[in-house]
């Protein structure tokens, strides 16, 4: 057996053998624990930073704008994630922009939205952050997410009509997105998401640690940083990192292309 194949099998074995039944046997001691309940979705009106961001969405939309310019050439959720990427998505219809992935912060990108940057830096927990794109008839099929201990936030940033056609189920709930409006829900219930309109659906994507009593607040927040030394968000840091050239490149000959001479 070729060494690379060696390794594959036993990074498999660590990520979905070893580490997934850790965090699976853990999680199940969450709702108990968990300060805001237990259902799919949870209203804005029970975190005090989504009114923060709802009030100034226009100002992330406004650095959306400049982003999207590029959309093209955005790398796909998958070349960023390749592993949760393999359940979700293989096409071009989902791109993203990373500002941060399991607590790493990717510089470059923060820098040129320094808004965007500052609102979701002020969130207690904030722990990924990133403007999800769906193309047109871009269907993420339904899946859950790898652990209950994060919720997740997803503010509409740019919505297509007709509205319903844009839209996500998390366990037997269907709602659609609204711009300026965040969608709060626990990703590991089993969720899938549509964009069957003809327009691009962009949202600022978020997980935030869930609110805990003690002493499962404390053990949770261990959890969430030794998910980040894991190969699993290792290798995505790395793949982010080589995107970071190229978007570097690509911006650059952006702002070449719009210079006067």
């Amino acid at each position: 057996m070729k060494r690379e194949q060696l390794s594959e099998k036993i990074r498999y074995f660590l990520l979905y053998q070893v580490g997934a039944k850790i965090l699976w046997t853990f999680e199940k001691l969450i709702p108990e624990y968990s300060l805001i309940g237990e259902t799919a979705f949870f209203e804005a009106t029970q975190f005090q930073w989504s009114k923060e961001l709802e009030t100034n969405w226009h100002l992330i939309r406004q650095e959306l704008e400049q982003i999207l310019k590029v959309q093209e050439q955005l790398p796909n959720f998958q070349d960023i994630s390749p592993d949760q990427g393999y359940s979700t998505t293989q096409d071009n219809l989902w791109k993203t922009y990373f500002f941060y992935g399991y607590g790493i912060k990717v510089d470059k990108n923060c820098q040129r939205c320094p808004e965007t940057t500052r609102l979701i830096e002020q969130i207690p927990g904030m722990k990924t952050a990133f403007f999800s794109i769906l193309l047109p008839g871009k269907h993420i099929p339904e899946h859950r997410g790898p652990y209950k201990g994060v919720i997740r936030c997803l503010l509409g940033l740019k919505i297509p009509e007709p509205r319903e056609k844009c839209r996500i189920r998390v366990g037997e709930e269907t709602r659609h997105w609204e711009e300026g409006k965040c969608l709060i829900f626990d990703d590991s219930f089993p969720h899938e998401a549509w964009n069957e309109t003809d327009g691009v659906r962009v949202v600022l994507f978020l997980d935030i640690m869930r609110p805990l009593r003690f002493p499962l607040s404390i053990i949770n927040e261990l959890f969430l940083k030794l998910i980040t030394m894991s190969p699993f968000v290792q290798d995505g840091y790395a793949n982010q990192r080589k995107w970071d050239v190229r978007l570097e490149q690509v911006f650059a000959a952006q702002k070449d292309s719009i210079t006067p001479p």
